[in-house]
């Protein structure tokens, strides 16, 4: 391991390879690069498993991006920094984040949007900076996930993409705002802005869902209803606020017919958590005529489009997507983190497994199988 000075070396450190697209991750040797210009070097402490990283390591269309470092929920220490870094200094603790704000580009200075230009949503599985990796493995350049990669010990990031926190912040529970819960509270409050009294139907009660239940209960929402195929969330779901569930496998008649009789003809806002267009279809159906409001917030792992007839919004329906909640990451994080350490809304709960990095392949079943909230890795 390098020593944190001002010429930082190369580290060798364990990592969780993807040498293919849904092969069991092998746990590997691999080279981590000093950070350069704007960059940080991060000692990761905890990553969680997100449904994300999942479906793009089960992703054959982008099997030219392998072997991979996938994970990007987490939080870390500060290990070193590149040139021109101010913001951050060894031994900070920090959250990573899948997307950046630069707070200079036409999107970050407009206020209204967190789709930063510079340091947006990474695909490629290399750095902003120049388009190269940080990892090796015997000579082998390694791609990146979502410029985080998480499912390492060490990891490089832009310093767009870090938030500092204090260091009296749980780093163990702090993870999971890193991504789903952040998502799940950001669409309910800040995307669709839901208003007291209101009506909420929720397809999909992980993590994400059950973060927008929570949102909505605290923003004093009348009805919110979960839809989930699976019975157990039920019980899960009314200690996040759900006051009614359906499960499609079992209703007698369409999911949206029945959403309507709940809500008199349909709910104020919609949201679909499955990362399934079909179901952002059933989700804009469920959602009243002149005002109701669809955000979508899951990532399909097949058939992007969304079908719709267009009376559905001729009739004033409104469908809105949301990235990250509409958070940006740098104005906005670091608040949530403090309504956090407050008790303002329940994160703990949310960690269903606690389980150490050597056990990665089995967190990865977990969630793979529906069997897990969050898994919380140990590194």
């Amino acid at each position: 391991m390098s020593s944190a000075n001002n010429s930082p070396t190369v580290i060798k450190c364990k990592a969780a390879v993807a040498w293919g697209p849904g092969e069991r991750l092998v746990m590997e040797e691999v080279e981590v690069d000093p950070p350069k210009e704007m960059e940080i070097r991060v000692k990761v402490v905890c990553t969680s498993i997100c449904r994300s990283d999942v479906n793009q390591w089960e992703n054959k269309a982008q099997a030219d991006l392998f072997p991979r470092i996938f994970g990007h929920e987490a939080s870390g220490i500060v290990e070193s920094v590149g040139e021109g870094v101010t913001e951050f200094q060894v031994g900070d603790h920090i959250l990573t984040v899948f997307i950046g704000e630069c707070q200079n580009c036409k999107h970050c200075v407009s206020g209204k949007s967190n789709m930063c230009q510079k340091l947006g949503l990474e695909r490629r599985g290399v750095m902003h900076t120049d388009q190269k990796t940080r990892f090796s493995v015997r000579g082998k350049p390694i791609y990146h996930y979502c410029a985080v990669s998480s499912f390492s010990e060490y990891t490089v990031v832009h310093s767009g993409c870090a938030v500092k926190i204090g260091t009296d912040v749980p780093l163990d529970k702090v993870c999971l705002l890193s991504c789903g819960v952040s998502a799940g509270l950001g669409a309910a409050w800040k995307v669709a802005d839901i208003t007291r009294g209101s009506s909420v139907v929720i397809f999909g009660l992980g993590t994400v869902g059950l973060s927008v239940a929570q949102g909505a209960k605290l923003r004093g929402a009348s009805k919110i209803i979960g839809v989930d195929t699976n019975p157990g969330k039920l019980e899960i779901g009314s200690a996040f606020g759900i006051t009614d569930f359906i499960n499609p496998e079992t209703c007698s008649q369409p999911v949206q017919q029945a959403i309507k009789e709940l809500t008199e003809g349909g709910a104020d806002y919609s949201f679909e958590c499955v990362g399934n267009t079909g179901v952002v279809t059933t989700a804009l159906q469920s959602c009243c005529d002149g005002w109701g409001l669809t955000v979508t917030l899951g990532v399909p792992k097949s058939k992007p489009e969304v079908t719709a007839h267009y009376g559905l919004l001729l009739s004033g329906r409104t469908l809105k997507g949301s990235l990250f909640g509409g958070w940006r990451p740098k104005s906005d994080l670091p608040l949530l983190v403090d309504k956090y350490m407050n008790n303002e809304f329940e994160l703990n709960n949310l960690v269903s497994h606690d389980m150490s990095f050597a056990s990665i392949n089995q967190a990865l079943e977990l969630m793979r199988e529906n069997k897990c909230l969050r898994c919380v890795l140990h590194m």
